[in-house]
């Protein structure tokens, strides 16, 4: 008997991995297991169940009774025994005796105190043990659960592989037996099959499809990668649930299991990481419709926040499931530690939330010329915590968004219209007549101008100033960028210049003029002019049918 005894502790330690020796010292008075049943607290009923199971003391009918059937018609017991033993195998749930209490009127304090005790309140909520009179059973509830329990954790009629396979053999070999070697080499087939079926399907039928309708570059380079890992992850679905079947030692489903739990998270992970692209890429080609030249530095950004917001998430989740550790320490360490963080960097934070109150108000877009104190440049990139400047020196400056956020801005880049204002200064010897055709054909030129507005310019004569005599001018350009107003700029300036010419107007600069007399056999230095208008105005009307005309 003793012999019997000690067979049963070493059957216990291999399913809970984890020695029970302890419980040897402490109660000698245990019950014979070997030669009844005993179900006289959570830690007997549980060794009477497993033990009953094993192959080499397989007596379903001793383990049946460890199920509280009362509730059910006909029910088979050792069919359901043998089925939850499966579950507990199939979800990867370790027994470990020496966390099972051996108190007769043992009580759940997380349950109201109530006489019952959970195995694993995560993978198995439902399946528990409770007290009854003197016994520890496995509560109707939980009875009533199994056969739901075992298609769950068998889907897909793999459930009718467990009593298919053993029929292969049972030799054993390296540890395993043959039928689980066979189902390893026909896993590692479907492995490879299901491989060249979504290589197949992936590569040659979805990419083909984005060809021919005109998609193929997105196919490859964004797509494609998103539905690799999406068949990586239907590989790893499709083996974690054919794995069960093979009934693999509790030490080596243990670590089958972890792989698979956080390989599961990290391939969605990674998915979602792959979309990000994609999204990324839809919005750029919406960004591109828009005259706004913001939105196009806010897809980078937005691409670089939802990658870090994925990996952040889909670590959590790869910790929680896959590691099996709890994230709500984690998660309040992060809370705690946040407010930390926040008062230590509250100009970081100043600087972030600038940044998105410059992709709110948009106050300029890149390209624009900008002013505001110190700053003064063309804007190249709105980044999350500084805009980059690149000033007419070539230099770059980096200014953070706070600033930004808090500074009056002038921007140029913004205006419809660009203003042009000079003063055109002739010499006090031009006669009135020629400089009112003078005025008449600077107007003309800026009427003729395909970038002036026609609706607003002021050119008059408006000044005699100490060594001339003024004439205003004063236009603007409708065009979008500095380069572009340079460029009328000189047209306007070399029609001008053509123009004056043309009458024989004369610019005037700061001089001083010696008047003499005036010989009979020399001319004087002063020009001499034309008093009749009709004269200027022929010459103003050969000037806009040559000059304008022929740049029309």
């Amino acid at each position: 008997m003793i012999k019997k005894y000690f067979l049963f502790l070493f059957l216990s330690f291999l399913i809970s991995n984890q020695s029970i020796g302890q419980l040897i010292t402490e109660d000698k008075n245990l019950p014979k297991i070997g030669e009844k049943v005993n179900l006289s607290s959570p830690y007997h009923t549980t060794l009477t169940f497993f033990f009953n199971l094993e192959e080499s003391h397989f007596e379903p009918t001793k383990a049946g009774k460890t199920l509280d059937v009362s509730g059910m018609k006909n029910p088979d017991a050792e069919k359901l025994a043998v089925q939850l033993k499966q579950v507990f195998e199939g979800k990867g749930v370790i027994i470990r005796t020496s966390e099972i209490p051996n108190d007769q009127n043992y009580r759940d304090s997380t349950s109201g105190a109530e006489l019952i005790y959970y195995f694993d309140k995560k993978n198995l909520p439902g399946i528990f043990l409770e007290k009854e009179g003197n016994e520890w059973k496995f509560s109707s509830f939980s009875v009533s659960q199994i056969e739901e329990l075992h298609s769950e954790t068998y889907p897909y009629g793999t459930a009718k592989l467990l009593n298919i396979l053993p029929k292969i053999g049972t030799q054993e070999y390296f540890g395993l037996q043959l039928w689980q070697l066979v189902g390893i080499f026909i896993l590692i087939l479907l492995v490879f099959l299901a491989h060249w079926i979504f290589t197949v399907a992936v590569d040659n039928v979805l990419l083909y499809s984005f060809k021919r309708f005109g998609y193929g570059k997105l196919g490859e380079n964004y797509l494609l990668p998103v539905a690799r890992v999406t068949s990586f992850y239907l590989i790893v679905l499709l083996l974690s649930i054919m794995i069960r079947v093979l009934q693999l030692p509790t030490e080596i489903w243990s670590w089958v299991l972890v792989i698979f739990r956080t390989l599961k998270p990290f391939l969605i992970t990674l998915i979602f990481y792959k979309l990000v692209n994609v999204l990324a890429a839809y919005f750029a080609r919406l960004a591109t419709k828009t005259e706004s030249t913001l939105d196009d530095q806010l897809v980078p950004l937005l691409r670089k926040t939802l990658k870090a917001f994925v990996v952040i998430i889909g670590t959590l989740f790869i910790l929680r499931d896959g590691l099996n550790l709890d994230i709500i320490p984690f998660l309040t360490g992060l809370s705690i530690g946040g407010v930390a963080i926040a008062l230590a960097a509250q100009d970081t934070i100043k600087n972030f939330f600038g940044s998105v109150m410059i992709f709110i108000d948009k106050p300029f877009q890149v390209g624009d010329w900008i002013t505001s104190g110190d700053i003064d440049g063309t804007v190249e990139e709105v980044g999350f915590r500084s805009t980059r400047i690149r000033t007419f020196r070539n230099s770059l400056m980096y200014v953070p968004n706070g600033k930004i956020a808090d500074a009056t801005l002038d921007n140029h880049g913004l205006r419809q219209y660009r203003r042009f204002y000079t003063t055109l200064t002739v010499t006090y010897d031009t006669p009135p007549q020629l400089i009112e055709e003078f005025v008449k054909g600077l107007r003309e030129i800026v009427l003729a101008h395909p970038h002036t507005r026609k609706d607003m310019y002021h050119i008059y004569f408006n000044n005699l100033s100490s060594y001339s005599q003024d004439i205003m001018f004063y236009i603007f350009f409708e065009v979008p960028t500095w380069g572009e107003e340079l460029a009328c700029r000189h047209e306007i300036l070399v029609q001008t210049v053509k123009l004056a010419n043309t009458l024989g107007v004369r610019f005037a600069f700061p001089t001083q003029t010696l008047h003499m007399e005036s010989f009979p056999e020399k001319k004087g230095l002063v020009p001499e002019y034309n008093s009749d208008s009709a004269f200027y105005q022929n010459k103003l009307g050969e000037f806009m049918n040559t000059a304008l005309n022929k740049k029309t």
